[in-house]
């Protein structure tokens, strides 16, 4: 049969339900009870068959429509849903608050926007495929909840993500079934009825283009690029076929369009809608950095005229980039030869993709130690102002792992921060909660607090045999699907037992996330499972990358584990993992296990969302277990970080997962009181929904953001594009002469005081025989010279604290030195400091200068710094001294 394309004959509903439609075409529905509800009463069954208010109303007997049309209790109902919504979306909410409560030296953004390769919104919009999607999809979320004024970019793919299922043998399939814009909650940016397209030059003289189509996530337009027009030719209509297919150059044509084709949606969105232009741009991994030299270019071309440099320093000051991967192989790197290409340079070296800038100048942008790569993640933090990890064990690895563009700088030093990610609760958070909680999701952790422990244990109970019955239903499915007759199948309607000790693991088939770390003792693992008295029952789930065989050989392994007819009625791996399966399980697990390499796992939200449905986790302290695990919400599994042989750390890792399981997790589940209530149990679910619940709230981290971040950078924005760009010119003339002129920055001599007992207002310092405070000060002086640069255009430094065996200062503080208003008789400035340790031992103390102008962020933003001549650039003392401290240690 020759190639179709699908399309969708909607029935118009009567006026009476046109609201149906608006509804339908907002993914609140997604998260909002009383909407779902209204929509099931339409037709129950279709609606459990669904789940997607559009294919319901396309597939409605039309007789059931007429049929509510008259009806005047559900018009009622319908109408309140319609009002709820237009409350929702028009109403101020918390940031409506926050900027009103911004000093007058303070800006909030007017607008932020958001890209990123995925959004998880819901599973009727499958443009995800696993953490950094659901991700980006709950920030939206929890942006409409906030109101934040936020716009989403992204792409529209045709084939989105696989389908997962597997074969006789398990092995993965991939399945590429086509989405339908016209059967998905989506509508077409137009200009007078005319869709919207957006145009990007390709090499060859060829045109990219895409129209945009816009999804409504509460009160949060999602743009979402789509290249498979008919004014593509055949090859750039593929530009947006699947989610991470294809090869490098499918890739990178990929992130252009996100990147430069998301900032002129953004643009075109702005113009037709008069929504208020973005003064703040997020860059969710480095999949959308070219938005960053989009950005430079309007600024460039467009009416501002500025050169790169300023309009780089516009950029910059309101680019937010975010990190999502701990590993150098999770950040996409491409080929400098191949950037060259697409940036197609004319005759001057001026690039046709991006018009008025130079090809050279952006490749350095991507610049790394392979002088053959151009790396996306380098270019992110070049041209974002601020950065941040996605856990504070992540910040700490991202400081350290990118440390190479900081050069100079400890890695506690480095400018990348962290927001700790979280899970949007009322998508996540189960039914049963929210009734128990009144219908208010946001309730839960206050209302547990009260709950009686057999309450809790009756709705935790319940929703475990949810999950048991729909894990009978995915299983015999899956048979079915592999080629198994009902004959065959027969077992699966009596497998898992709802009282028994249910434990989840479900995430993506990388090798680092180990998933079959469990079976390293195969036969342990079994004794586990199958124990007549206290049963352990284990659901696992998760796709492999199509590329990574290593990956599907690892679900084959565990597939076939799990087939053993011993062993098959106590754990299963149900394929096709999305976001409708995930809510079944978060909420009917008894315990999440995660078991990474550390510190392999950026934050690792699945197990936030188990834990904010009762849920303990089970973690190695990785991700966001490693800040928020406090004894009382799970159980740590010790890791073997230090041992290098990976077979060795795999094989202690798995005896410590073995003996957490055996001795604390399932005594403590089975030990029950008279009336059958496991109370200490109990008592830590109570404990997790009520103290870490409010924690892992998406809701927690998008305030985050604003205050850390967002907000920041729009005062940072509006302060560097004031009076003309004249700060930004200030800050480009700056640079341009740290480039000419740093190399002359030295410091030719560090002089000291005596070491003097001096007055103090610390009493850790020791106390004097009469009772006063004293402790040991000195006077340092430093001879820089300054070259061009005047003495308020530096900040110089001085860096005091204990030396190591290695003759390394540990953890120093530093002192801000002043001008003295004198120079030497080399004409060399003086700046000097009272330093002053309040511990005793061997210190050894240095200085330092660093680049300091009013536009920058942070002193170590530039990656330059000078120590003084004769000593190394790791901050080694450039002179050591004993000091007794009296009464301090």
């Amino acid at each position: 049969m020759k190639a179709f394309r699908r399309f969708t004959v909607r029935v118009p509903l009567p006026t009476e339900l046109a609201d149906l439609s608006r509804l339908a075409h907002n993914l609140r529905w997604a998260w909002h009870q009383p909407t779902q509800e209204l929509f099931a009463g339409l037709d129950p069954d279709l609606w459990s068959q669904t789940g997607d208010p559009l294919r319901l109303l396309a597939e409605i007997d039309p007789a059931r429509i007429a049929e509510l049309a008259v009806d005047r209790a559900f018009l009622d109902r319908l109408t309140a849903v319609r009002d709820d919504l237009a409350r929702y979306t028009g109403e101020p909410r918390w940031f409506a608050d926050y900027a009103a409560g911004l000093s007058s030296e303070q800006v909030a953004p007017q607008a932020i926007a958001y890209f990123s390769m995925e959004f998880g919104i819901s599973e009727v919009l499958p443009i995800y495929s696993g953490g950094l999607g659901i991700l980006a999809g709950d920030h939206l979320k929890a942006a409409s909840d906030l109101g934040l004024p936020l716009i989403g970019v992204g792409l529209f793919y045709r084939s989105g993500y696989f389908h997962q299922s597997l074969s006789r043998d398990g092995w993965q399939i991939e399945r590429y079934p086509v989405n339908d814009p016209t059967s998905l909650p989506l509508t077409l940016l137009t200009d007078d009825g005319d869709p919207v397209v957006v145009s990007i030059a390709m090499p060859g003289e060829r045109t990219l283009q895409a129209q945009v189509w816009v999804a409504t996530v509460g009160r949060i337009p999602l743009l979402l690029l789509d290249a498979d027009i008919p004014a593509n030719v055949e090859e750039l209509r593929g530009v947006t076929d699947r989610l991470y297919g294809g090869d490098q150059d499918h890739r990178i044509k990929q992130e252009i369009l996100l990147g430069i084709g998301g900032v002129r949606a953004v643009r075109e969105y702005v113009r037709i809608t008069g929504h208020p232009e973005p003064s703040v741009f997020h860059m969710n991994e480095g999949h959308a950095g070219f938005l960053g030299v989009e950005r430079i270019r309007e600024l460039s071309s467009g009416p501002a005229g500025l050169d790169f440099d300023t309009a780089e320093a516009v950029v910059r000051a309101s680019n937010i980039f975010t990190t999502h991967t701990p590993v150098p192989a999770g950040i996409d790197r491409f080929p400098r030869d191949m950037v060259r290409y697409y940036l197609d340079a004319d005759e001057t070296g001026t690039s046709r993709l991006l018009p008025g800038l130079s090809v050279a100048t952006v490749v350095d942008l991507g610049d790394e130690g392979d002088p053959g790569v151009f790396n996306m993640a380098h270019m992110g933090f070049r041209l974002g102002q601020r950065s941040n990890g996605v856990s504070r064990l992540h910040g700490a690895v991202s400081r350290e792992m990118f440390a190479d563009l900081w050069p100079g700088f400890d890695s506690d030093e480095v400018p990348i921060g962290s927001v700790t990610n979280g899970v949007h609760g009322p998508t996540w958070t189960a039914r049963r909660w929210q009734e128990a909680a009144g219908g208010d999701e946001e309730a839960v952790a206050r209302i547990v607090t009260s709950l009686p422990a057999d309450e809790i244990w009756r709705l935790r109970s319940d929703m475990r045999a949810d999950l048991v019955d729909e894990v009978r239903r995915r299983t015999h499915a899956s048979g079915r699907d592999r080629g198994f007759s009902e004959a065959e199948l027969g077992w699966t309607a009596d497998i898992f037992d709802p009282a028994a000790l249910t434990i989840g693991f479900a995430r993506r088939a990388a090798t680092y996330k180990r998933l079959t770390l469990m079976l390293r003792d195969p036969e342990r693992m079994r004794r586990i499972l199958t124990d007549p008295d206290r049963p352990v029952q284990l659901v696992i789930a998760g796709k492999a990358h199509p590329a990574d065989d290593g990956g599907k050989s690892l679900i084959q392994q565990v597939v076939r584990f799990t087939e053993d007819p011993e062993l098959r009625e106590r754990i299963v791996f149900l394929p096709d993992y999305d976001i409708s399966m995930a809510r079944d399980i978060y909420a009917g697990c008894d315990v999440w296990l995660n078991n990474p390499v550390r510190p392999m796992e950026a934050c690792g939200t699945s197990g936030m969302k188990s834990a904010m449905n009762g849920g303990l986790n089970l973690s190695i302290l990785d991700g966001w277990w490693d800040e928020m695990a406090d004894g009382e919400n799970g159980w740590a599994i010790p890791s073997a970080e230090g041992v290098t042989d990976d077979h060795r750390r795999d094989d202690l890792e798995a005896e410590a997962l073995y003996e957490l399981l055996e001795e604390s997790v399932i005594p403590l589940f089975y030990n029950r009181s008279a009336d059958g209530v496991p109370e200490r149990w109990v008592e830590m679910v109570r404990h997790t929904v009520n103290r870490l619940g409010p924690d892992v709230q998406a809701s927690r981290m998008v305030r985050d953001y604003t205050t850390a971040l967002y907000g920041p950078a729009a005062t940072q924005y509006a302060s560097i594009c004031a009076d003309g760009y004249t700060p930004a010119r200030d800050l480009a003339s700056y640079r341009q002469l740290l480039d000419r002129g740093w190399t002359a920055v030295q410091i030719a001599g560090l002089d000291e005081s005596d070491w003097t007992e001096t007055a103090a207002d610390s009493p850790a310092s020791g106390i004097r025989e009469d009772g006063s405070p004293r402790t040991a000060s000195l006077t340092l002086t430093a001879h820089v010279a300054l070259g061009e640069l005047a003495a308020d255009q530096v900040a110089v430094q001085a860096l005091v604290g204990r030396v190591t065996d290695d003759g390394e200062i540990r953890e120093p503080t530093t002192v801000e030195m002043s001008p003295t208003g004198e120079v030497d008789p080399s004409g060399r400035t003086l700046f000097a400091a009272a330093v002053t340790p309040t511990r005793s031992g061997r210190h050894g103390y240095t200085a330092r200068v660093l680049p300091r102008h009013p536009q920058l962020s942070d002193d170590a933003e530039l990656g330059l710094v000078r120590y003084p001549v004769g000593t190394a650039d790791d901050a080694g003392p450039s002179r050591t001294e004993t000091v007794l401290v009296p009464g301090a240690s």
